[in-house]
């Protein structure tokens, strides 16, 4: 099977030291570690990227329609700006999912609105790194049902 990607946006090299009381002491590194075991315990593989260009990360998502089985994101600021990250979800054609190491929806009201839930599968967000492990199991899941059916 192709690896899932796991795409970090703008922000989160500086995981860990950016307001820890809203995202935790975990740092990016400790994320990528987390996921790799897990996916691991599943049998997948993880391509682990972080872009702080928006443009990076479309190109990335391009990628993945002929590189990976799925797409598990956290695009970060992007979540809430970017018609062109949600184009290129939609043309990916993959299972994805949107993943928030914070609960969006306790923070302020510009946070309330993803234009990428509408081009994903599903939504992770409050459950810290454990948002990241949630998304890799979800993803696991579809993939499993995809190649039953």
């Amino acid at each position: 099977m192709k690896p899932v990607f796991v795409l970090n946006g703008p922000n989160l090299n500086l995981l860990g030291l950016r307001e820890p009381a809203v995202y935790g002491t975990a740092t990016l590194k400790d994320v990528e570690r987390r996921c790799r075991d897990h996916a691991a315990t599943l049998g997948l593989d993880v391509d682990f990227r972080q872009s702080n260009h928006e443009g990076e990360l479309v190109t990335w998502i391009h990628a993945a329609r002929e590189q990976a089985s799925g797409i598990a994101i956290n695009a970060g600021a992007y979540t809430h700006t970017s018609v062109a990250l949600h184009d290129a979800l939609k043309a990916a054609d993959l299972p994805a999912v949107e993943v928030h190491l914070s609960n969006v929806h306790k923070r302020e009201a510009f946070r309330h609105h993803s234009f990428l839930a509408p081009a994903v599968t599903g939504v992770i967000c409050g459950f810290g790194v454990e948002s990241y492990v949630l998304a890799l199991t979800a993803l696991h899941s579809i993939l499993s049902a995809n190649k039953k059916g």
